[in-house]
């Protein structure tokens, strides 16, 4: 059986099938979402460390690098990019789009346990990760400024107030603070003094820490 013969020899049935096909065709173009900035799920983990005090240059050295070298080495990585600031080391790892995320997290997790070994020995917590989506970029910015209150004041009040009273209303999912700068209190010690009291660093480390609120 000739199946192009069955088409010739009807030509009214194959014209007004060809125009059934393009009519639906027409119609399921124009019902496919479209849309500019699509909601992709992103394999994409954020790895947060910080270790009050220290300089942009030792977080680069001291935290960032060592992480970066451990994360390199994981199957499935199609970018990194990192940030170092002052007290803070922020590595951003994306992953191809076929890894699932919960593997790529056990693999994060055996990097930074690998790490570990090579970051300051007085990090006051090791590394924390989270799951991002590069596409959740923040819809609003505000920026808050006093010509009379020190900048420790206007962050303390933007935390306790502003961040609170933003969080409480509808439609609003995360609501993240930076920018600011937190009291801080560097202390000084003699070491010979010290050794004439009998003490040691790690006595002044346990006072400070008890006496801190």
């Amino acid at each position: 059986m000739n199946l192009s013969r069955q088409f010739i020899v009807r030509p009214v049935a194959t014209s007004l099938l060809t125009a059934a096909i393009v009519l639906a065709g027409i119609v399921a173009y124009r019902q496919l979402p479209v849309a500019a900035l699509p909601q992709v799920d992103y394999p994409t983990i954020q790895v947060v460390t910080f270790y009050p005090g220290a300089s942009p240059d030792v977080m680069a050295s001291g935290v960032t690098a060592p992480l970066e070298r451990q994360f390199g080495q994981l199957p499935g990585l199609k970018q990194m990019t990192s940030i170092s600031s002052s007290g803070s080391s922020i590595v951003t790892l994306q992953f191809d789009l076929a890894l699932s995320i919960d593997v790529a997290e056990q693999q994060v997790q055996a990097a930074v346990n690998a790490a570990a070994t090579f970051l300051p020995r007085d990090l006051p917590n090791p590394p924390v990760y989270s799951k991002v989506n590069p596409a959740d970029a923040p819809v609003l910015t505000l920026g808050v400024t006093s010509q009379s209150l020190p900048l420790t004041a206007v962050e303390d009040l933007a935390d306790t107030r502003l961040v609170q009273k933003i969080a409480q209303l509808p439609g609003v999912g995360l609501v993240t603070l930076s920018g600011g700068q937190k009291p801080a209190v560097r202390i000084q010690v003699n070491p010979a003094r010290l050794a004439a009291n009998g003490l040691t660093m790690e006595d002044v480390r346990t006072a400070v820490a008890a006496a801190n609120v």
